[in-house]
């Protein structure tokens, strides 16, 4: 390589690492500001999901993203005239991925706990869940007490991973190696429990109805309720973006007002899900 051309080659380097420096220093100081005029300039914000968490949000099989926390959140954001860019998150890197720029908002059945308290700022709850215990009839399990010495399954970075290392008395104490098999995603745990390669599935009740129910196999399993106290999902954005948090808390209750907030709701579940704060 020529003098001239190495020169060309380093300064091509240079400028590539100057604007890469660029990129992340205007990330920086969007995870710690208020950014709420940025997005309604731009006329866009990214929420980060976890596009396999049926129904709340999912990539379907013509490659859209749907669900329920799709509908609304686009619905909410169709009030401030923003558009909303999905972005597929690896579930246990969403709040990395928030606090650094990545995405804006966490929002794909993202349930409140004091862990998550210390890294975001939540919104209103919209609605509440529950972690169940999902077994296979043909397994005899009908109990929590029934997988002692069994392998239980559980999400990496769940609130479900949570409650079950929170609570060992639960599960944690009795289960083979006092631990549970990681999964990346519900869909591969749940492939596992019907290969018989693990023996439970502790995972969100919204979750195991809707796809036992689409799957056709409701009446093959046993959906065993937990002694963990309910979840309230809400969404999660970064802490210096209160004016985000708020227009989000209002545009829930402007949609329960309008009736849409219900029609959403109607469509996934069959019925109200709307919490007393949405309904206020």
């Amino acid at each position: 390589m020529t003098f001239k051309k190495w020169t060309i080659v380093t300064t091509l380097l240079l400028l590539l690492m100057a604007l890469s420096g660029c990129d992340l220093s205007a990330k920086k100081k969007a995870a710690s500001t208020d950014q709420w005029n940025s997005y309604v300039k731009k006329g866009e914000i990214t929420i980060g999901f976890d596009n396999t968490f049926v129904p709340m949000g999912f990539e379907d099989r013509d490659g859209t993203y749907t669900g329920f926390d799709v509908d609304l959140a686009n619905a909410v954001f169709k009030e401030y005239g923003i558009k909303v860019n999905w972005q597929p998150i690896d579930w246990d890197m969403k709040e990395t991925e928030l606090n650094n720029g990545t995405i804006d908002l966490i929002w794909n059945g993202y349930s409140m706990t004091k862990e998550r308290e210390e890294k975001v700022r939540f919104t209103n709850p919209y609605m509440i869940n529950k972690q169940v215990l999902v077994t296979k009839k043909s397994s005899g399990i009908t109990d929590f007490a029934d997988m002692k010495g069994k392998t239980l399954g559980v999400q990496s970075g769940s609130s479900g991973y949570d409650a079950f290392l929170a609570s060992p008395k639960v599960l944690k104490d009795i289960v083979a190696g006092k631990d549970a098999t990681q999964y990346e995603t519900l869909t591969q745990a749940l492939i596992d429990l019907k290969n018989n390669r693990i023996d439970g599935l502790l995972i969100d009740e919204v979750y195991a109805n809707y796809y036992l129910k689409q799957e056709g196999e409701l009446d093959r399993y046993n959906i065993i309720p937990s002694a963990f106290t309910g979840e309230d999902f809400a969404v999660g954005a970064r802490k210096a973006d209160k004016t985000l948090v708020e227009k989000i808390n209002q545009g829930f209750k402007t949609l329960y007002q309008k009736g849409i907030f219900q029609k959403i709701s109607q469509k996934w579940f069959g019925e109200d899900v709307a919490t007393q704060s949405v309904k206020e």
